[in-house]
């Protein structure tokens, strides 16, 4: 019997696939390490999506060889199954394993596996690279993913995987494949199961989730995300569901009035813009136009006053002009954005993009990065305000435990996450995975600080026996 660690980088469907790469280690009898150190075999679930998470993953790299030489480094994942050669060159790395074969690495990475396809690495064993056309590839690893940071209160289950679109600046298409989707009766499966564990609430995600169940070759068969979404509402006793990133042309009328309409579904939107002008969105091979994205928006808010709204835009693509630039930045001012996620274009070998003109200098970049996360900074500080003697949903998850044993003190106990994606402490001492109601009362230190409603009551309510 061996010890494995994994070390995930990247998105929630990054960490999707080594939750299930640590249950393939586990049904070989091996046992999880508490630290890369001490394991004896340690794989490295890499991103790709930018050129930093690239040296972000070489530099885990060089640390663990460092740190554990006597140890077998398996790197995995999308910048694996980009560039194998590159990572297998890596001093200390005994196997590559592309996103292609990942659903065999722990029977590869014990020695047992003898691949169907594989690269040859220059002066070594030619069995040490596993990679092969990603395209072939239909296998979804879904395995959910806790958060140890929340007390393992709001567990993800990865339910779609790959992209059909051509974005000219991604590269997650070429190293994650074609859109496929876990079956109905999989996925119900599994968010019984945790309900069955004790869990409140489960986020549901994928590369492109709002493509969820296209790919179903029955044509009887094939689904939308709505009727995926109804059915686990009709088909589980789950309290809380919560959807991902879903891109702005699959935020249907439909989907929208079923978010809008269930109290078991929780107020968030996340739906990437990337960029506000009609050029440069056409550049990007994007599908939708400002004007729709506008549109999508204030439905949205429309339906849910007090959701959360979420993007993510990208500055400094290739040939973005400051009035481009500028278009974006009024764009996000105007629609009722509560968070932004925004990033600096990268470019990615082998896209489009790359071999773009124009390169933007990444000095303006950052400037113009600055500019938006500043923006989206007081757009959040704004809406957390606006909720000041609201009354919200939220679900606790730790102890603060910075006023524990502190008599009469007014300090927050309680960290909890309300329904529209806002962080809550709670002046009482609360137990994590719980239900309830709460009274916003300030905001400090760009966090909202409150009250539950009637603790017991709301316990007894949300409790299940």
């Amino acid at each position: 019997m061996g010890s494995f660690y994994v070390e995930n980088f990247g998105c929630r469907a990054t960490q999707a696939d080594g939750a299930a790469i640590e249950h393939q280690f586990q049904e070989r009898g091996l046992q999880r390490a508490d630290t890369f150190s001490e394991a004896e075999i340690v794989v490295v679930n890499t991103c790709t999506v930018t050129a930093a998470a690239d040296q972000d993953a070489r530099a885990a790299i060089r640390r663990i060889h460092r740190e554990n030489p006597n140890c077998q480094i398996v790197v995995t994942g999308c910048y694996a199954q980009r560039a194998p050669e590159e990572i297998a060159a890596l001093p200390g790395v005994a196997r590559v394993i592309g996103n292609s074969h990942k659903h065999h690495l722990a029977e590869i990475a014990s020695r047992s596996f003898v691949p169907i396809t594989q690269l040859k690495k220059q002066n070594a064993d030619e069995s040490s690279i596993f990679v092969s056309e990603i395209f072939a590839h239909t296998e979804l690893l879904a395995a959910p993913v806790f958060d140890a940071a929340n007390e393992r209160t709001r567990p993800n289950l990865k339910v779609q995987d790959g992209c059909d679109n051509r974005c000219s600046f991604c590269v997650i298409p070429y190293v994650r494949g074609n859109s496929r989707s876990l079956p109905l009766s999989r996925i119900l499966e599994e968010v019984n199961s945790l309900v069955d564990g004790g869990y409140r609430e489960v986020v549901i995600s994928g590369i492109n989730l709002g493509r969820w169940g296209r790919d179903f070759t029955v044509a009887a068969e094939r689904k939308t995300l709505s009727d995926l979404i109804r059915a686990i509402i009709q088909h589980t006793s789950l309290e809380k569901l919560r959807i991902s990133s879903v891109e702005p042309m699959d935020w249907t009328d439909e989907l929208i009035q079923l978010v809008a309409n269930s109290t078991r579904i929780a107020k968030h939107a996340h739906v990437p813009m990337q960029s506000g002008s009609d050029r440069i969105l056409r550049k990007m091979h994007r599908k939708y136009r400002p004007w729709h994205y506008r549109e999508k928006i204030e439905k949205i808010r429309a339906a849910m006053p007090n959701a959360a709204i979420g993007a993510d835009v990208m500055v400094g693509f290739p040939g973005e002009s400051d009035a481009e630039f500028d278009q974006t930045r009024r764009m996000v001012e105007q629609l009722p954005f509560t968070y932004l996620h925004v990033f600096t274009y990268s470019a990615r070998p082998g896209t489009p993009a790359a071999s773009m003109c124009d390169q933007i200098p990444i000095r303006i970049a950052r400037e113009r990065n600055r500019v938006l996360r500043e923006l989206a900074a007081q757009k959040k500080l704004d809406f957390m305000r606006s909720l000041v003697g609201e009354s919200l949903e939220a679900i606790t998850l730790k102890a603060c435990g910075d006023a524990r044993g502190i008599p009469g003190s007014s300090a927050a106990l309680t960290e909890a996450l309300t329904d529209n994606y806002l962080k809550l402490r709670l002046n009482q001492d609360l137990p994590p995975n719980r239900w309830l109601s709460a009274r916003v009362e300030s905001v400090r230190d760009g966090i909202l600080h409150g009250e539950a409603l009637s603790p017991a009551a709301q316990l007894t309510r949300y409790n299940r026996s």
